[in-house]
């Protein structure tokens, strides 16, 4: 994405475009399947605004959160991460995440592997599903190598 995108998106939600906020947007742009915490933000961020705050980088995150510029994902690593939420995509569900026991990998699953169990979920109870998360957690490619070097 690019900052006249990122202005849009700042402003069709009625917020004013600030450095800082364009700044928060452009990092985690810049870092598309690394699934940033607030504190990797604010590090990243500093590099090109020196005199930015880890509050003010906090106080960014969780207004594009309620805007759902951006989304706030749990790995259950103990840490809130963040990534582009529907404002930022096409407007379909979020990707899914397998997430490594062994290095903590977390690879990004794009596509909406859940299409069959919603439409049996509605068919079966009557329910529409508007969203979900899925995180898998397992070993990655590199991982299970370590753990079998034979195979």
């Amino acid at each position: 994405m690019e900052q006249k995108r990122f202005q849009e998106i700042l402003r069709d939600k009625g917020l004013k475009v600030t450095a800082q906020r364009l700044l928060v947007l452009e990092t985690i742009a810049d870092h598309p399947d690394e699934h940033l915490t607030a504190e990797e933000i604010y590090e990243l961020a500093r590099r090109k605004y020196p005199e930015i705050g880890l509050a003010t980088i906090y106080r960014t995150l969780q207004v594009l959160v309620e805007l759902h510029v951006i989304e706030k994902i749990s790995l259950d690593d103990g840490f809130a991460r963040y990534e582009f939420g529907k404002e930022g995509t096409d407007g379909h569900h979020r990707h899914h995440h397998a997430v490594c026991l062994g290095c903590g990998a977390v690879i990004s699953i794009e596509d909406d592997l859940l299409d069959g169990l919603e439409q049996a979920v509605r068919k079966r109870i009557g329910f529409q599903v508007t969203d979900h998360e899925l995180n898998l957690y397992g070993f990655c490619r590199e991982c299970l190598k370590k753990q079998n070097p034979e195979k």
